[in-house]
């Protein structure tokens, strides 16, 4: 489901025409190579375009207003191989709406002692350029990534692969649009926030919609396309029947298939990309959406339950970020269920009512039919599953009143120690950093959600750095956490973001 236009970031060098044609010839030989390079590496997600040298005002001027007006174009890569006036970039810089990367590199590795002379200096002069552009940026508050390194080096190369990703997730903010079936549940605080405030900081529209009008959609799912996509469920899932008779059981799965097509061509007709759902408002469906809305997050639809849209938009975002990532190890909503604090086997098992994405899944995937006490529905079918181990980042999206504050968890997702053979749901168990104790405790004062995005294949500086390209505030919890330069730190963010 996750289509993203063909985009491509710019490479744009900045020099000037003190040192002579031939000084310019190189200048842009050597951007040349430094870009095929970079896009023969393997690493970076998208392809990069380098752009002719950059020598005066009206030329960046021009260049970042065409970067603001090609749609495929991403952000741009700024370098300047010689010294470049800074005052020539303030105007393109003033218009310019895009992600900008600066990568301070030069062409040269190695200083070369031996042949080393004051046109070689002249022409070699990153160290130089780079800070009196750097300089500019600063002053004018423009928020931008700062990569230093050797283009060759693999390092600087993944450090770049990671700001695109983030880029993208800058470019497509704009672009989510996410559908409420009715309301957040009844006096929760932290799944309500201000809409409109939302559309202007990350560009995301939050419509409602009445439960029925989507049911319509469901009803006229035919016979034949569930039939069908039921098939498709028990050729790819194990079939957990559990006692139960096998017609019943298929009859329950049927409910979820017509479900997730009515679901999925509301979706596509209306366009949204993500979706919240509330158990107190199923009106004409017959079940709470439980594998249906499974099989959307797996297709690249954000979803949050009980009305959370704002988790629901930061999961389709997240999903975009890590759209086309070889080896992605998944992205799904999540929620914190209750903890474990048997010492040495600290952390917090992660699940929700239904709805936990089957990307993250370890292994097989089976379908249950369980009884759900919330809803008054019959029993809905769902998906069940442990999730993988290793490193991944949680984020919760909250609205304090006076701004946003993205939070961000590195955690460790591990194995459970038993099997919990009578819990019908899919499931995970991570450790936050730096522990259980001083995370939870952290986590709580920053006023972070019990409903997180959860991924394993994006970073805490990537979620930071897009925070920063919203003019958010970010508050990161990890190994370095301690509570008490945590308090100091929300007490000097709410002075700096009032």
């Amino acid at each position: 489901m996750i289509k993203l236009k063909k985009y491509k970031f710019w490479f744009a060098t900045g020099s000037q025409d003190l040192y002579g044609e031939t000084c310019l010839r190189n200048v842009a030989e050597h951007s040349r190579i430094i870009v095929e390079a970079l896009n023969k590496s393997g690493i970076l997600p998208y392809e990069i375009v380098l752009k002719p040298t950059l020598i005066d005002s009206s030329t960046i001027r021009k260049t970042f207003n065409e970067a603001n007006g090609d749609e495929e174009c991403a952000g741009v890569i700024t370098w300047m191989h010689t010294f470049s006036p800074a005052k020539s970039w303030i105007l393109g810089l003033q218009e310019f709406r895009k992600p900008l990367l600066h990568l301070h590199t030069q062409f040269n590795q190695e200083i070369p002692y031996d042949s080393i002379d004051m046109d070689f200096m002249n022409e070699n002069q990153s160290a130089h350029g780079d800070r009196e552009y750097g300089h500019i940026v600063s002053r004018m508050g423009i928020e931008r990534e700062i990569v230093v390194g050797h283009w060759s080096h693999e390092r600087v190369v993944s450090r770049v692969a990671s700001w695109m990703r983030t880029a993208i997730g800058v470019m497509e903010s704009s672009h989510i649009r996410v559908v409420r079936i009715a309301d957040n549940m009844r006096n929760v605080a932290v799944t309500e926030g201000d809409k409109v405030e939302a559309q202007i900081k990350f560009g995301w529209e939050i419509d409602a919609y009445p439960v029925n009008e989507i049911a319509e959609y469901v009803a006229d799912v035919s016979k034949g396309d569930t039939d069908a996509l039921v098939e498709e469920y028990y050729s790819k899932y194990d079939i957990l029947l559990e006692g139960r008779d096998p017609q019943e059981f298929k009859n329950h799965v049927a409910v979820q298939a017509q479900i997730e097509l009515g679901f999925e061509r509301f979706l596509i007709e209306k366009n949204y990309q993500a979706i919240v759902t509330h158990f107190g408002d199923l009106g004409a469906l017959k079940q709470l959406p439980g594998l249906a809305i499974q099989r959307l997050m797996e297709k690249g639809y954000g979803f949050g339950g009980e009305g959370d849209w704002k988790t629901a938009a930061l999961l389709r975002l997240m999903k975009l970020m890590t759209a086309g990532m070889k080896d992605a190890k998944g992205t799904s909503f999540m929620e914190d269920y209750t903890y474990n604090f048997v010492p040495g086997k600290e952390g917090i098992l992660q699940s929700h009512m239904l709805e936990i994405c089957p990307t993250i899944a370890e292994g097989k995937i089976g379908v249950k039919v369980s009884p759900l006490s919330m809803g008054n529905r019959e029993d809905p079918a769902r998906l069940v599953f442990t999730s993988k181990e290793g490193p991944g980042v949680a984020a919760s999206l909250v609205d304090l009143g006076n701004r946003f504050r993205l939070i961000i968890n590195a955690v460790n997702c591990k194995r459970v120690e038993k099997p919990m053979p009578k819990l019908p749901v899919a499931t995970a168990f991570w450790t936050p950093e730096p522990n259980l104790i001083t995370g939870a405790e952290a986590w709580i004062l920053a006023g972070g959600a019990h409903h997180t995005a959860f991924s394993y294949d994006l970073s805490v500086e990537q979620m930071v750095h897009w925070a920063e390209a919203m003019g958010i505030e970010a508050v990161v919890i990890d190994k370095n956490t301690t509570i008490s330069s945590l308090k100091k730190e929300l007490r000097w963010n709410g002075v700096a973001f009032k």
